[in-house]
């Protein structure tokens, strides 16, 4: 394929040819070298990052009012990465086009950090990918650099470049909204449990707020619960767990001390195995979605069950049924997934009415399967609040053999409270920072939706599938999840 770019000039092809004829095979790095270095440009009277004299008020300045010709900084009304809404949007990734700029914001940065004692640069993908090298370059600094996707060919490698155990890495950012992309980054560098936490609470404590105003917030937090309310623990509930798969999930998280699901929202079955063993001795619950997948059958379904059984999880077909009773009966017991064989859990959204229990019970109840009801959604705009979700409480109250709880957001905040003890919230949308995403999905914390909103059970989804680690990211998801738990005990 051909593709031409508007406004771009192209170098002869000859002149790399005549560079060599001359000067050997290293001619073309020679020739980059004096590109980087500036010889050659025609603008040595130019700053350049590897000026390590603090910049002035003037150049400062300067700085300033070139971000504003080129547009890096824009006014109007803008939706951040976290999902807030901001009156000022800086967009950095155009600076890869105006070197001077790159340079100077390069330089303002190694100057803010000159005096860290530090071995090594990380950037983080992708707008600070060019302002690390830059700094690299101009400072000459070592620098490593992490993928953003982890390739499944090659070496396989989340971070490229040479480093060692225990040096010290500066992690060099654009900019820093809900600060989920460091987060991300410390995992692949394999740091400390003690510097990711001073991490993560630099972060937490300097994190923006949702203002009062902001379009469409996340569900407020509830109050703190009266002493009649405290939460019961996982062991104490399955006691009052009226279907048998509710009583068997409370018993396995309080026994596994995990209340942790993870989304394996992979593209293959290949991929879902593989991801199932290496989260599996962490998580309670494998949530799938087999319709993604071009192949299924009864071998596949074989080694998912010989899995869930090694490392003592329950399988959750996310299927959200969504039709009448005689053909969810259909959907459930046949077709050529046959969910109700294997899956220990499903779910359905109530909009038909409770003839869809009534239809999934008369297949799943002999089984002993358990039925999770879509009460509220973690997408921006559902329309499963209000009302409907009032409605979905009340027919999970009336139907506690097969249903064994909710898909929920928040909890704490339904007007008829949380319902039953021996019904389970699982709550999707959590990572350890709370955002958002393009495509509308809303994410909280481990905290927030086990202590604050009350639910039970995170889901967790590229939080770790898409981890370098994700073994390793279900450990952490695990932990963030049981200590919220076991912090919620005591409030």
């Amino acid at each position: 394929m051909h593709s031409k770019l508007s406004g771009c000039s192209r170098t002869a092809p000859s002149s790399t040819t005549l560079i060599k004829s001359k000067m050997g095979v290293f001619a073309p790095f020679r020739a980059v070298g004096r590109f980087v270095s500036g010889r050659g440009r025609g603008d040595q009277g130019k700053a350049k990052a590897s000026s390590k004299d603090p910049m002035s008020e003037a150049e400062v300045e300067d700085l300033v009012l070139k971000l504003n010709q080129i547009e890096a900084v824009k006014f109007g009304e803008f939706k951040l990465k976290s999902g807030l809404m901001s009156p000022v949007y800086i967009d950095l990734r155009v600076i890869v086009s105006y070197p001077d700029v790159l340079e100077q914001v390069s330089r303002m940065m190694w100057n803010k950090v000159r005096s860290t004692d530090f071995d090594i640069i990380c950037g983080v993908p992708y707008t600070a990918l060019p302002i690390a090298t830059c700094m690299s370059l101009g400072f000459d600094l070592p620098m490593i650099m992490r993928r953003k996707e982890v390739k499944d060919y090659g070496t396989k490698k989340a971070i490229e470049g040479a480093c060692k155990p225990g040096q010290k890495c500066l992690i060099v950012e654009d900019l820093v909204t809900s600060g989920a992309s460091v987060l991300e980054t410390l995992e692949p560098l394999q740091v400390s449990d003690v510097t990711a936490n001073k991490v993560r609470s630099f972060i937490t404590s300097n994190q923006t707020q949702q203002p009062a105003a902001a379009s469409t917030p996340a569900p407020q937090p509830a109050p703190s619960k009266p002493a009649s309310e405290r939460r019961l623990a996982y062991e104490e509930r399955a006691k009052q767990a009226k279907n048998p798969m509710a009583q068997r999930c409370l018993e396995l998280m309080a026994r596994k001390q995990s209340n942790l699901s993870v989304a394996a929202d992979v593209d293959t079955v290949e991929e879902m195995l593989e991801l199932a063993e290496k989260v599996g001795p962490h998580i309670v619950v494998f949530k799938t979605h087999v319709d993604i997948f071009d192949k299924w059958d009864d071998s596949i379904v074989a080694r998912l069950q010989e899995i869930a059984k090694k490392h003592e999880f329950l399988i959750f077909e996310d299927r959200k049924f969504a039709d009448i009773g005689n053909t969810v009966v259909s959907q459930y017991a046949g077709g050529i997934y046959k969910i109700a064989d294997w899956s220990d859990i499903t779910n359905a959204h109530l909009v038909p009415g409770p003839g869809i229990v009534e239809g999934l019970k008369s297949v799943g109840l002999p089984k002993g399967r358990g039925l999770l009801l879509l009460a509220e959604m973690s997408s921006k705009g559902t329309l499963a609040s209000g009302a409907y979700t009032d409605s979905v409480a009340q027919a999970a109250q009336h139907h506690q053999d097969f249903v064994m709880g909710f898909i929920s957001v928040n909890p704490a905040g339904w007007a008829s409270g949380p319902a039953a003890p021996g019904l389970i919230h699982m709550t999707p949308g959590v990572q350890l920072a709370a955002g958002g995403d393009a495509l509308g999905q809303q994410y909280n914390t481990p905290a927030d939706v086990i202590g604050a909103r009350g639910s039970d059970v995170i889901i967790v989804g590229r939080g770790i599938f898409k981890a370098a680690d994700p073994a390793a990211a279900a450990a952490e998801y695990r932990k963030a999840g049981w200590d919220a738990y076991m912090a919620s005990l005591k409030n």
